[in-house]
């Protein structure tokens, strides 16, 4: 024996196995009983255009002989690439997310960082400054060609007013000025997003550090760039990527003010299919719908591993 007592193992309490009951079952059909109609919505309405829309991708589909539909497999995806328009489609569309994001993360930066520290009617700004988000993107187009209106927009009377320019301006209608008035449109619209989460992020940020910092002689500039943002990076990284998923995929904004125009010089992927779709040609707008869907899954991609990495930390 030796000097160590070996201590008797615990007996482990040997639970009884969870059966079924029937109760339990007919609570679980009773909770789907509920939740059918829900589903057989989202399917109906949803899954089932989608899967729709990829069978018609790969088929000869057009309004205005649909006797003939014929089996093309990828024509339709060669015929887009060797559509003279794709170049400059693709081209305004990495300009439509770039020019967009870019100033809309900078300007809501900084309106994020005004309204983090406290002042009186603090609230009031607040809803001012997140109002916009609550207003539809067709509704901000409408409203926004009416503002760069050649003839008599609020945007070329200020212009004139100030000085800036000598004669009004043909925004929508001008080729090189159209992309310019449908982003800044855009930038407006967006700005609120990302003072909402940016503000979210800079509310997280502790105190103590901060006030440390300043003890040691930090300054203003100095805590932002050395605490603040690299505090913050995470979701200053998930709002822009999941800002440049909606805004590749919103042709609202566009539609509304110049419909693609003029001569396609606005033309975005999306609004590239809204118009195949108006000409007929549904096979190839469910060719260019299938390419963006793709496009979405590898963003979402990049979404979904920034969030784990995010969850993991």
């Amino acid at each position: 024996m030796t000097a160590t007592a070996i201590r008797p193992a615990r007996r482990q309490e040997q639970r009884p196995p969870v059966r079924r009951t029937r109760f339990g079952r007919r609570h679980a059909l009773t909770i789907l009983a509920f939740l059918s109609p829900a589903i057989v919505f989202v399917c109906w309405f949803t899954y089932y255009p989608m899967l729709q829309g990829v069978h018609m991708a790969f088929r000869d589909w057009n309004l205005w002989d649909l006797t003939s539909t014929p089996w093309v497999g990828w024509a339709n995806f060669a015929t887009i690439l060797n559509d003279p328009v794709f170049p400059v489609v693709a081209r305004n569309t990495v300009v439509w997310v770039v020019g967009s994001i870019v100033p809309q993360l900078v300007i809501g930066f900084l309106v994020a960082l005004g309204l983090w520290r406290r002042f009186r009617f603090r609230g009031v700004y607040q809803a001012l400054v997140f109002y916009p988000w609550a207003v539809s993107g067709f509704l901000v187009g409408m409203l926004f060609r009416w503002m760069f209106n050649a003839e008599f927009g609020v945007a070329n009377d200020l212009l004139l007013k100030a000085g800036v320019i000598e004669a009004p301006l043909p925004w929508l209608a001008d080729p090189a000025l159209a992309m310019t008035a449908v982003i800044i449109a855009n930038v407006w619209y967006g700005v609120t997003f990302f003072a909402i989460m940016i503000l979210a992020a800079l509310q997280s940020v502790p105190d103590e550090v901060l006030e440390a910092a300043a003890i040691d002689g930090a300054g203003t500039v100095r805590r932002l760039f050395s605490i603040v943002i690299p505090y913050i990076s995470t979701t200053l990284a998930l709002t822009v990527l999941l800002r440049a998923i909606w805004t590749f995929n919103s042709p609202e904004i566009i539609y509304a003010m110049t419909a693609g125009g003029p001569a396609g010089r606005t033309h975005i992927i999306t609004t590239w299919m809204i118009e195949y779709t108006q000409q007929g040609s549904y096979g190839l707008a469910s060719a260019i719908g299938l390419s963006v869907m793709v496009v979405l899954l590898v963003f979402c991609a990049f979404y979904l591993m920034a969030m784990r990495r995010v969850n993991q930390r």
